[in-house]
């Protein structure tokens, strides 16, 4: 039985940080790539960010490069998401997903390409 758990969420000010987790198990966790996504009300789940396998290759969503980082520690089974410079439109669920497809590519920011998801964490930035 998969189970994917995201935590570190909560209310911050504009302009600060925060720094998400994700533990999986129930699966080949480094065989998966991880992704990062989040959904405010009214909104469509949006893309975020995504790790490769071997945390060879990682990918950005415009809105948050240079202020996000993905990271991820297989021998923990746990991926991390470093959110710097938070701003009021950050504001979501935060959700953690794994795809079977190992490596990142052009179809990563789609949420039907993952097996596995989390249940979310909140993040809300005020401002």
């Amino acid at each position: 039985q998969v189970q994917v758990v995201e935590s570190g969420g909560g209310l911050v000010q504009t302009g600060g940080s925060l720094r998400l987790s994700c533990t999986a198990s129930g699966l080949t966790f480094g065989a998966y790539a991880m992704g990062w996504f989040r959904q405010a009300p009214g909104k469509e789940r949006e893309g975020v960010s995504c790790i490769s396998n071997g945390a060879v290759t990682t990918y950005y969503s415009e809105s948050v490069k240079g202020r996000f980082t993905i990271s991820r520690d297989n021998t923990k089974n746990t991926l991390y998401l470093q959110m710097n410079s938070l701003k009021p439109e950050d504001t979501a669920m935060y959700y953690c997903a794994a795809g079977n497809f190992g490596f990142c590519s052009g179809f990563w920011q789609k949420p039907e390409n993952y097996n596995y998801w989390g249940q979310g964490t909140q993040v809300t930035v005020s401002s």
